[in-house]
């Protein structure tokens, strides 16, 4: 009976350690160390880890220092194995990069000779860049040169574009030169290039839910692999991402009016 009392005194330490083991999230890598009376020797339990992604919720967006954050714990394996969602990330991303890039060249107080470039001017053989069939150069500071000689047929085209191109530009011709007289900063036409930025960021938002919607749709594809909780909770944290996206495109909005009303 001593001895039996004895055995379950060394033993019962490592009991509950094994117990508490199995509290614990998956994410966690446990190791504990029982130590023992007997021969003052160390004995150590380690228990295998399951790879565990955290992802926040609208919860855990909540601005303010010291609010909790609500977080979504799912399997990194079998999240993978669904869907991957860095590259969703980096699509997003990507819309946002689109976007800045499109401020920077064609949303500008000054108009400069790279903000025509990516005219999009249709042509017989599809659509085309303004600088894939013109050379374009800038005469003075308030003209731009647009030489169509290596594509004339497509110059009445590239006149249509220019001035649809909703930087209020009224491009005259000569021959295959086309001259682009740069507008005046007024207050109207700092008006016309915060309204022509509102566009741009509701064609980044377009592309942005064309994104969501692919990955989505490829979450519901992949229901045999995984329960409805987790399918569900794949399409909330893509949901997520893409409002951050959402705001973060806004907040570049912001910036860029602030920038041309002055």
């Amino acid at each position: 009976m001593a001895l039996g009392l004895r055995c379950f005194r060394l033993v019962h330490p490592a009991f509950c350690n094994s117990l508490a083991a199995l509290t614990r999230p998956v994410s966690e890598v446990t190791l504990q160390t029982v130590r023992g009376r007997q021969n003052d020797h160390g004995q150590c339990m380690a228990y295998a880890a399951v790879p565990v992604r955290h992802f926040a919720t609208k919860k855990a967006k909540a601005k303010g220092k010291g609010q909790s954050q609500t977080r979504m714990n799912l399997n990194t394996a079998l999240v993978e194995d669904i869907i991957n969602l860095e590259e969703v990330d980096e699509e997003m991303k990507s819309v946002i990069e689109a976007l800045k890039d499109n401020f920077n060249k064609t949303v500008n107080i000054r108009t400069s000779p790279g903000a025509l470039d990516n005219i999009t001017v249709v042509t017989a053989d599809g659509k085309l860049p303004l600088n894939q069939i013109s050379q374009i150069s800038m005469k003075s500071p308030q003209l731009i040169l647009v030489n169509m000689a290596s594509f004339p047929e497509c110059t009445a085209a590239a006149i249509k574009a220019i001035r649809e191109s909703g930087m209020n530009l009224n491009p005259e011709v000569e021959g295959t030169l086309i001259r682009v007289p740069i507008p005046k900063v007024t207050r109207e036409h700092r008006e016309m290039l915060v309204k022509l930025a509102k566009q741009n960021t509701n064609k980044a938002k377009d592309s942005l839910r064309k994104v969501r919607t692919n990955a989505i749709n490829k979450v519901k594809k992949s229901k045999d692999k995984a329960s409805e909780d987790t399918i569900r909770l794949i399409e909330k944290q893509i949901s997520q991402m893409a409002d951050d996206t959402v705001a973060e495109l806004d907040r570049h909005l912001a910036v860029k009016t602030k920038e041309l009303l002055g």
